[in-house]
């Protein structure tokens, strides 16, 4: 592993040599319960059809609000991106089970599952991947040999981030259920990982400064009239 696979990209290399700018860094966080609020707004604001994408059915507001008040962080990983005006736009939950008796995949005494989901102004900027990027090596990191992912064939966002992965592709009935093979963890990886989160909880930390600050200066005594 070299250090481009540690750290996030310096300001000062976001030039290549043709001078065309990079793509920003993208920072991808484990969320916590005081983030419950932000996942929920989230799913919430996902489309019909995204819903139907993310969930293999459309669910109603109601049972969203259920699928969010379920997730138990005890338990479940979930991972998020977090824009600068501190919304979650981003959204990949790793989901923990018992290997059942019929799984010839797995060896382990668990498996997960990933399920990934992108607001729609902020698609095509690689989140889906990164997402499930990062939900692959904390699997590899917690002793998990295989990391399964299930969606409507016709989500083709997520079967592009499958095929990227390498993850091999079952499809029957309209829908697809895929599993990826996950190295057993080294150094490298618990490195990896820990430098990504590192890099993502500073990033976090900055974005909900700014915006704890942006609040304080709209209270303040002539403020809100100037801003007129």
């Amino acid at each position: 592993m070299n250090a481009s696979d540690m750290f996030p990209e310096d300001p000062k290399h976001l030039l290549d040599s043709s001078n065309k700018p990079s793509k920003p860094t993208i920072f991808v966080k484990e969320l916590s319960e005081k983030d419950r609020h932000r996942i929920m707004k989230h799913f919430l604001g996902l489309e019909e059809s995204d819903r139907l994408l993310r969930f293999g059915t459309y669910l109603p507001d109601a049972m969203v609000e259920k699928y969010v008040d379920g997730i138990d962080f005890s338990r479940d990983k979930v991972f998020g991106v977090i824009s600068h005006s501190f919304n979650a736009v981003g959204v990949g939950h790793l989901a923990y089970a018992p290997r059942s008796e019929d799984d010839e995949h797995s060896n382990k005494d668990k498996v997960a599952e990933f399920g990934v989901s992108v607001s729609g102004n902020a698609r095509g900027k690689g989140i889906g991947s990164k997402l499930f990027e990062r939900g692959a090596i904390h699997c590899r990191n917690d002793d998990v040999d295989t990391l399964y992912m299930h969606c409507l064939s016709s989500n083709q966002t997520m079967i592009h981030i499958a095929k990227k992965a390498g993850m091999e592709i079952h499809r029957a009935y309209g829908e697809a259920d895929a599993y990826l093979k996950l190295m057993p963890a080294d150094a490298a990886s618990v490195l990896k990982e820990a430098m990504q989160e590192q890099a993502a909880a500073i990033d976090y930390s900055i974005k909900a400064n700014t915006r704890a600050a942006a609040k304080w200066l709209r209270h303040l005594p002539g403020i809100r009239g100037k801003s007129k």
